[in-house]
């Protein structure tokens, strides 16, 4: 009986929250400021955002409640898988996550950004981290490996899966754990290593920041969060004194607020429907439509409320994945040769599997998410009016948390209903 070949892609991003100062004018820097930090990431940076809009559509059209996940986290695993594929499975891919084709290009600004994330000063934490986990004795390409090694930094662990697959599931997760401040423990769960796994990549992200401008607890009190089917109260935060100055757009649709984290490189956007149903505002999004909303935005005082929230989500993602555009990678007809060679390198994708945590409080916000990835063998700006803006998230809205100079979306989601966890 043959041997299936399985690889397993992980990923994981944390997000947790601390202190510093902002002004709202280096929010909106051009990729230029990046650029000049480390080299361009224009192109994955735009590749990143449009995947996130177009995962976030899908999963809005087929859940209710809350939503959550890491579209940076997603694409990066899943480029360093792209790294091995070839044909109509590399093409499929490609079209999903919109990899800039030249290869050169798409490299170096991954290379880019993992700098420019992991720049070792600032006033939060924030580092990546990629590794593989490979069958000792299994022939994988030397250029793979050291295509990942060079451009995403993913050093090469020999692991026996054939004769120890269980020991080989502890010795990952116990990186993982590592790497996210023990926000993600058993990201591989037991029976999913078998003596058939060949690969598992793993990516790690962590950040720790707070608001810039703390909500006071004092101020927290229970008010009613309204859906179209139900009204639960809530634990709300506010802050509407004079010092509650922060980006803000509204239109006859929706209001947007930026909230920044500590060092001035990383906030999390609001984007409020102005009906309890956010079924419309999502109709509308896009990548082009969130940036032209984004670039409206003033900085001006907001009367904010805004509902502290905690909770956790998991997608199977393979038939998504699937049903966007790449069905080929998970047939017998997927071509991942350049991993390996030969008859025994065929290698298909199997199972996709994203989990992820967020916590927003009056200090800051906490987040992580974890995938595996398991592969079986073969204009002008608006006059300001007179009166304060209340910006009021008492029913559905959506977030995201970015890194302001690339622009690049590391969180996204959706909150439905904030009592629940």
């Amino acid at each position: 009986m043959k041997h299936r070949n399985i690889f397993i892609i992980g990923l994981l991003f944390v997000a947790i929250g601390a202190i510093g100062l902002y002004s709202a004018r280096n929010w909106f820097k051009s990729t230029d400021v990046a650029r000049q930090k480390t080299g361009s990431v224009a192109s994955v940076a735009v590749a990143n955002n449009t995947f996130a809009i177009d995962y976030y559509s899908k999963l809005a059209g087929q859940e209710s409640g809350n939503i959550f996940f890491s579209p940076f986290s997603i694409s990066s695993a899943l480029a360093m898988t792209y790294e091995g594929a070839r044909g109509q499975t590399a093409e499929e891919m490609s079209r999903v996550f919109h990899f800039p084709e030249d290869a050169k290009v798409r490299r170096n600004e991954y290379a880019n950004l993992f700098s420019l994330l992991n720049k070792p000063e600032s006033e939060y934490k924030l580092s990546v981290a990629n590794a593989l986990w490979v069958q000792n004795d299994y022939p994988f390409s030397s250029d793979f490996f050291n295509n990942v090694e060079e451009y995403y930094g993913g050093k090469v662990t020999n692991l026996d899966f054939v004769k120890n697959p269980e020991k080989s599931r502890v010795t990952i997760n116990t990186w993982v754990e590592g790497k996210t401040n023990n926000k993600i423990r058993d990201l591989i769960s037991d029976g999913v290593l078998t003596s058939d796994t060949r690969l598992v990549i793993t990516n790690a992200i962590y950040f720790k920041g707070s608001w810039v401008k703390e909500f006071d607890p004092k101020l927290t009190k229970d008010m009613a969060f309204k859906t179209s089917r139900k009204r639960t109260d809530v634990p709300m935060m506010q802050k509407t004194d004079k010092s509650a100055i922060f980006n803000y757009f509204e239109n006859n649709s929706l209001q947007i607020l930026e909230l920044p984290y500590s060092g001035e490189d990383l906030s999390m956007v609001i984007l409020l429907p102005k009906k309890d149903d956010p079924t419309t505002l999502e109709r509308m999004l896009s990548a082009e439509e969130l940036s032209s909303w984004q670039k409206e935005v003033e900085n001006r005082q907001v009367e904010v409320y805004l509902p502290r929230f905690k909770f956790e989500t998991k997608y199977m993602m393979a038939n998504d994945l699937k049903e966007m555009g790449m069905p080929t990678a998970f047939t017998n007809m997927a071509d991942f040769s350049g991993m390996v060679s030969g008859e025994q390198g065929r290698l298909k994708i199997d199972a996709v599997i994203h989990q992820a945590f967020v916590d927003v409080n009056e200090e800051g916000t906490e987040a992580a998410a974890a995938t595996a990835v398991v592969g079986v063998g073969y204009s002008s700006k608006p006059l300001i009016p007179p009166k304060i803006p209340v910006f009021k998230a008492d029913h559905p809205f959506i977030f995201l948390i970015r890194e302001n100079s690339t622009g690049s979306i590391l969180f996204m989601g959706r909150v439905s209903d904030p009592s629940v966890e």
